[in-house]
C-alpha cells in the first residue's frame, strides 16, 4: 500500500502523487524546443519529484535524448578547481549509468575519451561537451541540475557564461537543453550581476496544488484503501495549506496514519480539526525551515506583520532584498493584485506564534478584580461561546492596561493590539477545549480567526485602522465571509493607533447578518504623569 510522502523524494511506486499532467507536457515541449529552463522555488514544493516525473515521460515519448542528471548540493564549499574536478567525475559516472540502463556498451573511442578528459574550468567544460556530442550522433544531451544553488560562489560567473556561450552558438548545441533547479534564483547567485542575469533562461513556474489536485491526491488513497473524506475536509486542507505540497501531504499523513481513525469511518471535519491542531504545534522539517528563516532578520517581523495587518499592503517586488529573501524562503507570495501576502494560513499562524511573547506580562489582568471572571465563565451551560461578552471584556482589558501594553516584551508597538487579542483568544480556546484557525482570507490586511467549539463556528476579523473607508468596507468583507461560512454573526476588531483615536462599539445588520464591531484605541506613549509615578 502506498502512503503520503513527506520525507525526501516522492516515488510513484511508494507514494500517492499529483501527476501535474499539464505542467509535465509544458516542460517536455520546452525541452524539445531546446530551451534552457530554470525553476527556483522554496524547499519541499515538489521540484525534484516534478522533474523526475517529467524526465520519465520525456524519455518514454522521445528516446533519442541523453539525460545527464546532476546535483550540486555537495559542492558549496569547494574551490572552482575542486568543483570542476568533481563535476566531471559525476558527469562521467552519469554517462556510464545511462549506457548500463540501456543495456549498451559505450564505444571504445568514447571510453578512451572519457578516461583521458579532465575539467579544470568552465572553458574546458564547454569544449568537453562539444567533443562529447560527436560520439552521440543523433542523440541530444539534456543537462538537469538539481540543488543548483550549491554551486560555489566563485564558479557561478564562469559556469553561466559557458552555458550562455553554448546556447547562442551557431554550431551543434551540447547540451541541447539545460534545466536548472534550486531555491535561489540566478540573480541571487550571480552576485556581481554580470550574466545579465543569464538572460537566455526560460523561467518555469511550478504552482501549488489546486483544489482539484488535492482532491485527486486524496482520491488515490480512497480508491486504494476505501476510506473516504467528506468534501469539507478536502476544501479545508486546500484552504489552510493554500496547496503547499508538503503541508497537503503532511495533513493527509496525519489523518490517514497517525490519528488511528478506523478505516471503515469517513474522515470528517472533527478529524481534520485534530490534524490541523497537530500541524499548528509540531516541528516538522517544513516548519523548521520556515521558523529558522523568519528568525534570520528582525526586520522580517515588522514587514510580515505589516503585510498581515494593513489592507493597503505592500507591492510585491523581487528588487527589494527583504521581500526577495522572504519569497525565496516561501514565506510570502505575490497575490492576484500584485501585492504581498503571507503564503498560507498555517504559516501565518506559526509566524504569529513565533513572534508572540510566551508571556506578555498582562495575563493576570485579563479580567477585572471586581467581576472575578475567568475564561470558563464565557462558556454557557449549553456549551455556547459568549463571544460578545468575551470581546467586551477584551476591550475593557486594553483600557485597564493602558500604557502597560507598550511594555509587552519583544513586540512592535504597532501590532501589540493584535498580538494581545490573538493571545487572549488562544488562551480562551485552549481552556474550553476548542480550536482556532487562521482562515484563507488571511494573507494581507486582515486576520480572520475562526473559532470552533461543539461543532459551532465563531468568526473574529481583526485589522489595523486605516481610515473610515477601510473600516466600513471591512464590515462588508466580513459579511461576505460569514455568508461563505454559513454563519449568522461575526465580530470585527480594529486597533486604532492614531494620536487621538475614537472608541467605537456598534452592532449592525449587514446583508441580513449580525456584525459586532469594535474600534479599540491603542496607546502610543506612556503619559507624562506615569513617568513621575
Amino acid at each position: 500500500m502506498r502512503s503520503f510522502g513527506t520525507q525526501g523524494r516522492v516515488r510513484p511506486e511508494q507514494h500517492y502523487i499529483v501527476p501535474r499532467t499539464g505542467q509535465v507536457a509544458d516542460f517536455i515541449t520546452r525541452i524539445r524546443a531546446g530551451k534552457y529552463i530554470v525553476l527556483f522555488a522554496p524547499r519541499q514544493t515538489g521540484k525534484t519529484t516534478f522533474f523526475r516525473l517529467a524526465l520519465d515521460a520525456l524519455l518514454t515519448e522521445t528516446p533519442n535524448f541523453f539525460p545527464i542528471q546532476l546535483n550540486f548540493e555537495e559542492y558549496h564549499d569547494y574551490t572552482p578547481s575542486e568543483f570542476y574536478r568533481n563535476l566531471y567525475e559525476d558527469i562521467h559516472e552519469a554517462i556510464e549509468n545511462i549506457f548500463q540502463k540501456r543495456g549498451e556498451t559505450p564505444p571504445a573511442a568514447l571510453t578512451q575519451f572519457l578516461e583521458n578528459t579532465e575539467l579544470i574550468d568552465h572553458v574546458s567544460m564547454r569544449r568537453f561537451f562539444t567533443r562529447f556530442a560527436r560520439f552521440l550522433k543523433n542523440q541530444r544531451v539534456i543537462f538537469i541540475i538539481d540543488e543548483f544553488d550549491g554551486i560555489p560562489h566563485a564558479a557561478v560567473k564562469g559556469f553561466l557564461h559557458s552555458l550562455r556561450y553554448i546556447y547562442l552558438s551557431d554550431d551543434l548545441l551540447c547540451p541541447y537543453s539545460v534545466s536548472i533547479v534550486g531555491v535561489k534564483s540566478i540573480a541571487q547567485l550571480d552576485y556581481d550581476r554580470s550574466v545579465s542575469p543569464f538572460n537566455i533562461q526560460d523561467e518555469f513556474r511550478l504552482p501549488n496544488f489546486t483544489h482539484a489536485e488535492v482532491d485527486e491526491l486524496l482520491a488515490q488513497y480512497t480508491d486504494e484503501v476505501g476510506q473516504a473524506f467528506v468534501p469539507e475536509v478536502i476544501t479545508a486542507i486546500h484552504r489552510q495549506t493554500a496547496g503547499q505540497p508538503f503541508l497537503v501531504n503532511r495533513c493527509a499523513q496525519i489523518l490517514t496514519e497517525e490519528l488511528d481513525i478506523p478505516k471503515t469511518e469517513i474522515i470528517s471535519m472533527t478529524h481534520f480539526s485534530k490534524a490541523h491542531r497537530q500541524l499548528l504545534r509540531e516541528r516538522n522539517t517544513n516548519i523548521e525551515h520556515l521558523l529558522t528563516n523568519i528568525r534570520r532578520n528582525r526586520r522580517f517581523e515588522s514587514l510580515l506583520m505589516r503585510i498581515a495587518s494593513y489592507e493597503r499592503g505592500l507591492p510585491f517586488s523581487l528588487e527589494d532584498d527583504i521581500l526577495n529573501e522572504l519569497a525565496t524562503y516561501g514565506v510570502i507570495a505575490e497575490g492576484t493584485d500584485e501585492m504581498c501576502e503571507i503564503a498560507n494560513p498555517i504559516y501565518q499562524h506559526r509566524i504569529l506564534q513565533t513572534f508572540k511573547p510566551l508571556f506578555n506580562g498582562l495575563e493576570d489582568e485579563y479580567f477585572s478584580e471586581e467581576n472575578g471572571d475567568d475564561f470558563i465563565d464565557y462558556l454557557t451551560a449549553e456549551g455556547v461561546l459568549a463571544l460578545e461578552a468575551l470581546l467586551d471584556n477584551f476591550q475593557a482589558f486594553i483600557a485597564r492596561a493602558g500604557f502597560r501594553i507598550l511594555q509587552v516584551p519583544d513586540t512592535p508597538q504597532e501590532y501589540v493590539g493584535q498580538y494581545l487579542l490573538y493571545a487572549y483568544l488562544d488562551a480562551f480556546i485552549r481552556i474550553i477545549g476548542g480550536d482556532m484557525f487562521l482562515e484563507a482570507q488571511t494573507g494581507r490586511g486582515r486576520m480572520d480567526l475562526l473559532l470552533l467549539h461543539n461543532q459551532r463556528k465563531y468568526i473574529v476579523e481583526t485589522k489595523v485602522w486605516e481610515g473610515d473607508r477601510y473600516y466600513q468596507s471591512g464590515k462588508a468583507q466580513l459579511a461576505a465571509y460569514l455568508k461563505l461560512e454559513d454563519t449568522q454573526e461575526g465580530y470585527y476588531v480594529v486597533f486604532d493607533h492614531r494620536q487621538h483615536p475614537e472608541t467605537r462599539v456598534e452592532t449592525e445588520t449587514i446583508a441580513g447578518l449580525k456584525i459586532r464591531s469594535y474600534v479599540i484605541p491603542v496607546m502610543q506613549e506612556r503619559p507624562l504623569a506615569a513617568y513621575g509615578s
